[in-house]
């Protein structure tokens, strides 16, 4: 993605500022939200290393793709609680609107899910998610 596009994870800022550096590994999420936008943007921009980077080891899964047919059009954080810059574990609910262009049709939805997260070595983690 072109540093200079708006980034996916709706925060206003271009990618450059925002998700970019935390893909790339030059920054941290510093908060369990921040990770959030962060790990939306990775599957809006197809970057599943960074999303396997960003999950607990005890959680993550052994590899990961993408589903290339999926677009992911915007992300609402609902509600935190916890994971501030200070807190060990947080959690965020959020819903995440997509579509799905494929073969045999066209179809969208919103994942509502509300995902728990902690820090490893202080840096926030994915640990799971309900719906």
């Amino acid at each position: 993605m072109d540093s200079d596009t708006r980034c996916p994870c709706g925060s206003g800022l271009s990618y450059g500022e925002c998700c970019g550096p935390l893909h790339s590994g030059a920054a941290s999420a510093p908060t369990a939200e921040r990770l959030m936008r962060s790990r939306f943007s990775a599957f809006a921009v197809g970057d599943p290393a960074y999303l396997l980077r960003s999950w607990h080891p005890d959680t993550r899964p052994a590899s990961l793709e993408i589903d290339p047919d999926t677009r992911w059009l915007w992300l609402e954080i609902v509600r935190t609680e916890r994971g501030g810059e200070r807190d060990a574990d947080g959690i965020v609910e959020f819903r995440a609107k997509y579509r799905v262009d494929a073969p045999e049709g066209r179809s969208s939805g919103v994942q509502h899910e509300v995902s728990t997260f902690t820090r490893v070595a202080g840096a926030w983690v994915y640990v799971d998610g309900t719906s």
